[in-house]
């Protein structure tokens, strides 16, 4: 009998773990998709940089990278400095904020390259750098604060 119950566990500890790395990939196919957008949009610029196979790949890749990496972060632990009594957040975890931040500035970024594209907008030179700018940032924020909450996780499991 107890062997049917630790079998069931296992199955459930697997099919969680399965449906985390397809939600992940999920969310990197999100990261693909704003980039592509972001990609397109500054290639209709006609500005050299922008209109090159490389450009266009890097931007995809930072989208994947950071939606994967930034949006789903390790949650601090009740036991972290950061909790007061009975595990309420005392203050609001940095890193928690810079991914919220980083993916907010991506999917407006994102957004905004879409409306443009759909409803042909003429490129306008300011517009792009605030929108390459915000992609950017965004997606460098959400890598930061994966990375970090990362680290901070393998360390809390080390120490």
């Amino acid at each position: 009998m107890s062997d049917e119950a630790g079998v069931a566990a296992d199955d459930r500890v697997l099919i969680s773990r399965v449906a985390h790395v397809v939600e992940r990939i999920g969310l990197a196919m999100s990261g693909a998709i704003g980039g592509t957008f972001v990609a397109a949009y500054l290639a209709r610029a006609g500005i050299a940089p922008f209109d090159s196979v490389g450009f266009v790949a890097s931007t995809i890749l930072a989208g994947v990278i950071g939606f994967y990496l930034g949006i789903d972060i390790p949650r601090l632990r009740a036991s972290h400095p950061n909790y007061g009594i009975n595990g309420a957040a005392a203050r609001v975890d940095p890193v928690e904020l810079l991914s919220a931040t980083g993916t907010f500035l991506a999917a407006v970024a994102a957004l905004a390259s879409v409306y443009a594209i759909v409803f042909d907008q003429v490129p306008q030179r300011v517009w792009e750098f605030v929108v390459g700018s915000w992609w950017l940032l965004g997606v460098f924020m959400q890598i930061g604060a994966g990375l970090i909450a990362r680290l901070r996780s393998a360390n809390k499991a080390v120490g």
